[in-house]
This record gives structure tokens, C-alpha cells and sequence, in this order.
């Protein structure tokens, strides 16, 4: 008789004619929860306190520095040389200078007219202006519609010219360079940049021109942002609290103390020489604006912000086309410091304690620490203490903190204080798509130059909400298909689920009542999941 073979099974495997698979586990995970998993939670726990604290000084510094301004601080017309610009009687608008404005456009169908008739109707001397619509478009009726609107404009006297290109090579950063190459741009001192959705006022550049004129170290003066479709939804209004913020504080605090911050790539008019002895475009990040800056920077060039100068522009009203922004904007400032911070280091033209502001708070505190300290601190690592009892978070770190640098955001948008909480929840679920847009940047991985233009709809959605109102819809009208899976993102999803498991076993098992948080976290990061953020209207 052949000998029978014996399976060895661990008797706790055993469980009668089936395993015990859920005590398995539970026996796996205390084997390796205290040589393994405890003492990399300690280090997860004490790198992301290090974060914390590293990101609540620079927050702040920050807020000191913005108080110190807004107090004491002289208006940049006392700062700086400042004479506004009048016709001469004699010489007529000849000491106005010539000044440029580009706007880059791809398929932008319910935006051009706006943009294109916002430029035209700035009150600067015809004969001293150019506005060069640079259209990418690959869609052959918007390129139709796009120069019949310039056609237009040229046939009432304003000097604008319409430009294309064979390929979209650099993307924004190629077409702005290929249009600073045409022989009528040698007569231009300056270049004004706008973006298809942005609206500057008719007294845009003889507001903004004077300190180019006068001050003849000042490379660019940067606008601020005011955003017209802000009230459209729970969206926007969180957006316009985080860019307020950009604005408000940060933005004041680099040009008051530094006469340096990142250019934003429109509402901004440029030093056409700057531009040049910097070495002028550049497509080799995604952030094409904000490398400019820098190497403008490192030259000596200032820069001036200027609060009270708005241009109107529209935010994205879209789940998908903001993350692809978010992904852009997070993405690029990592990549450009992977490629940058060496340079910095070793420049020589500019002051040790600018390189530091440059490299630690420009760029590795905001551009990198800022996105990672949320997502790993408060969506992993919290949660994953509350399965791990032994490690222990302090207070501090846990509420204090978060707490102040909160408030602190908050100063930018006074009108929005009462979303201050779904704020820091949204936040937190966009720190994900961050931090891995961070992460794609600093290693260059797949997507690092990927570039999705932001879509914007201009008037359509106000337009479409009056039609509605005024037109019953006909009785053969069709709803449109709508796919479901278009709305899905698995990543919001899958951390959902991970937030409320641990906000389950926080409530049974805990002691410290965080599953009030990861409850409240899971539900935001399960709309978002489902793709219904851009839909919430808020309450006013």
C-alpha cells in the first residue's frame, strides 16, 4: 500500500471543514505589528509632525509679515517711482510705450469672444498697442470663429493680429515664444500676458505700465485674480478660498519682502528684455510661468504685485478639469525644483537669504511639504494610529496645529469663514492627487509633462440656466447619455473605504473620538468619489 501523504496544517488553521481565516490574520498581524509595523508608524508619525511644524512656522511667518505689511508697509506708488502716463499736447501718444498683448488659446469656443474684446478695449493709444491672439486650436470651426472675431476687431482700427501654429510643440511656453520671434514685436518693450478666460479693465496697463517706465529693475507686475463665476458652486467657492489665500498673503509677502514670487502665466505684464536675458520661454516643465520667474530671479530682476489691480477670470466648474489643473500645478513646481535647485544653490547674483526663501520657502515648505504633510499625516497616518494604539500622536500635532495654519488660510476669503470646514476637508482629499502629482514631478515619472488645458465655459452654464427658465423644453427633447463610470474615481473611493473602516474600529476600539473626523472625511471623499463636488451649490 502506498504511503499516505500528510499535509502539516497549524491547528489554528484548522476550524472543523474550513479555516479561520479572519484569526489567521489576526495572528499574522500581531507577529509583525510590533518588530515592523509599530516602529515604521513612529517614524510615518514623528517625519509628519516634523512637516507639520515645518509648514505652521512658514504659515506663521506669513501671516506676521502680511500684518507688518498691510500696517506699516508703504502702497508699491510709494515704493517705487510712480507717475501715471499722459498724452503730450505736442507729441501726442508718442512717450506712451508699445506694449504687447498675447493671449494663448486651444479650442476655447465660449471664452474668445470675452478675451479677445476685453484686450481690444483697453485704454491705451491704438497706435502704441499689438494684440497678438495666439490660437492652437485644433478644431477648424473654433479657428474659423476665432479669426473671423479678429477680423472684426481689425476692421475697427485695432492693431490685432491672428497667429498659428503648425504643431502644438511647448505647448502655452512654444506659442508665447514663437510669438515674441515676429518682427513686429521689435518695436514692443513690453508684453502683456492674458489667459482665453481672463478680462482685464480698460485701465489694466495704465495702471501697470508706470512701474515698467519708471523703475527700470522691475521685470513684471503681477495682477490679482477676481473670479466671476465663484458663487456657480461648493467648487469654485473652495477653489477661490485657496487661490484667495495665494493671492492675499503670499503672493503680497514675496513682493514686499523679496520683490520675488512666482509669475502666475497671465494678468501680468512683462519686461520683453527680461524676458530675453533670462533666456525667454521654456517648455521643459509644465509650469512654463513660474521657471521664467525663477531664472528671471536669479538675474536680479524685481517683481511687483499689485493687490488693488484685478483682472476677472473664471475657475474651473469641473471635477475632472480641476483635478487635471491641480495636477499641473503640483506637478510642475516639483519637477522645475528637481531640475532648478542646484542652480539656485550656486547662483551668485542674488543674496544667501533670497536662495533660502527661494529654495526652502518657495519652493520645498509650499511647492512640496504643503501637499505631503496633509495627505500622509492626515489621511494616512492618523487614521492608521488608531489601528495601531501603541503609537501615540500628541495633541499638538493632532489638532493644534492644523488648527491655527486653518485659520490662518482662512484670511484671504473673510466671506467664506463659515466653509471653513468643508474647506479643510476638500483639501484633504485633493492632497492625495497632490501629493502624488508632487511625487510624479520630483522623480519624473509617466505623467510629469502632461498637459491638459483647463476647460472653461465662459457664460454657457448662465446662459443654458436663462434658456431653461424662459423656453419650455419641446416635447421631443431627449435627455442626454449619461455614463456613470465617467463620474467614478477609484482613488477617492478606495481611501473612503479605508477612512471609514478605521473610523469603525476608532468608534468600537478608541479612545480619542477621531472617528467624528474620519466619518466627516469619508463622506467628502466619497462625493468627490462619485464625481458630485462640482454640483453642491453653497449657502451664502
Amino acid at each position: 500500500m502506498a504511503e499516505s501523504t500528510k499535509v502539516l496544517i497549524p491547528e489554528t488553521f484548522q476550524g472543523g471543514s474550513s479555516f479561520d481565516i479572519a484569526g489567521q490574520i489576526g495572528l499574522i498581524w500581531e507577529l509583525i505589528k510590533a518588530p515592523l509595523i509599530v516602529p515604521l508608524l513612529r517614524v510615518g508619525v514623528y517625519v509628519s509632525l516634523a512637516m507639520a511644524l515645518m509648514l505652521f512656522v512658514e504659515r506663521v511667518y506669513m501671516g506676521i509679515v502680511i500684518v507688518l505689511v498691510k500696517m506699516f508697509w508703504k502702497k508699491p506708488e510709494k515704493r517705487y517711482n510712480y507717475e501715471p502716463i499722459q498724452e503730450d499736447l505736442e507729441l501726442g501718444s508718442s512717450n506712451f510705450p508699445v506694449v504687447l498683448v498675447q493671449i494663448p488659446m486651444f479650442n476655447e469656443r465660449e471664452v474668445y469672444k470675452i478675451s479677445i474684446g476685453a484686450a481690444c478695449g483697453l485704454s491705451w493709444p491704438s497706435d502704441r498697442l499689438v494684440i497678438q491672439v495666439l490660437d492652437d486650436s485644433t478644431d477648424p470651426t473654433i479657428k474659423k470663429m476665432v479669426e473671423a472675431e479678429c477680423q472684426r476687431w481689425a476692421s475697427k482700427g485695432i492693431n490685432i493680429v491672428y497667429q498659428i501654429r503648425e504643431t502644438r510643440g511647448g505647448y502655452k511656453a512654444g506659442a508665447l515664444k514663437e510669438g515674441l520671434k515676429r518682427s513686429y514685436v521689435k518695436h514692443c518693450e513690453y508684453v502683456a500676458i492674458m489667459d482665453a478666460d481672463f478680462r482685464p479693465e480698460p485701465d489694466y496697463l495704465r495702471r501697470a505700465i508706470p512701474f515698467l517706465v519708471q523703475n527700470p529693475e522691475i521685470a513684471l507686475v503681477q495682477a490679482r485674480w477676481r473670479f466671476v463665476n465663484a458663487d456657480e458652486c461648493l467648487l469654485t467657492r473652495m477653489q477661490e478660498m485657496s487661490l484667495d489665500y495665494h493671492f492675499t498673503v503670499e503672493q503680497e509677502v514675496g513682493s514686499a519682502t523679496h520683490a520675488f514670487f512666482g509669475f502666475n502665466g497671465t494678468a501680468g505684464v512683462w519686461r520683453i528684455a527680461a524676458i530675453n536675458e533670462a533666456g525667454g520661454w521654456k517648455d521643459r516643465t509644465t509650469v512654463e510661468d513660474m521657471d521664467l520667474a525663477v531664472r528671471a530671479g536669479l538675474r536680479g530682476w524685481k517683481f511687483l504685485y499689485l493687490g488693488d489691480l484685478q483682472v476677472k477670470s473664471e475657475l474651473p466648474s469641473t471635477f475632472n478639469a480641476f483635478r487635471y489643473q491641480q495636477h499641473r500645478w503640483s506637478c510642475g513646481p516639483a519637477n522645475l525644483f528637481r531640475k532648478m535647485v542646484m542652480e539656485i544653490a550656486m547662483n551668485k547674483k542674488v543674496t544667501l537669504w533670497k536662495k533660502f526663501y527661494v529654495i526652502y520657502s518657495f519652493f520645498f515648505v509650499r511647492k512640496i511639504i504643503a501637499h505631503m504633510v496633509t495627505f500622509f499625516f492626515y489621511c494616512v497616518v492618523l487614521p492608521l494610529t488608531i489601528l495601531v494604539p501603541e503609537v501615540h500622536v500628541p495633541i499638538w500635532g493632532a489638532v493644534y496645529i492644523p488648527s491655527i495654519i486653518t485659520i490662518l488660510n482662512s484670511v484671504g476669503t473673510p466671506r467664506s469663514i463659515h466653509l471653513l470646514f468643508y474647506w479643510i476637508l476638500f483639501e484633504n482629499v485633493m492632497s492625495l492627487h497632490r501629493t502624488k502629482a508632487t511625487l510624479i514631478g520630483l522623480f519624473e515619472a509617466g505623467r510629469v509633462n502632461e498637459w491638459v488645458v483647463t476647460e472653461k465655459l465662459g457664460d454657457a452654464v448662465k446662459k443654458a440656466a436663462d434658456a431653461a427658465k424662459n423656453k419650455p423644453a419641446p416635447k421631443f427633447f431627449k435627455k442626454p447619455k449619461f455614463k456613470f463610470g465617467n463620474r467614478l474615481h477609484m482613488l477617492e473611493l478606495g481611501f473612503g473605504l479605508f477612512l471609514f473602516f478605521c473610523g469603525c474600529y476608532d468608534y468600537v476600539h478608541g479612545k480619542n473620538n477621531y472617528f467624528i473626523y474620519l466619518f466627516l472625511q469619508t463622506i467628502t471623499f466619497l462625493i468627490c468619489g462619485f464625481g458630485y463636488v462640482g454640483t453642491i451649490i453653497p449657502s451664502s
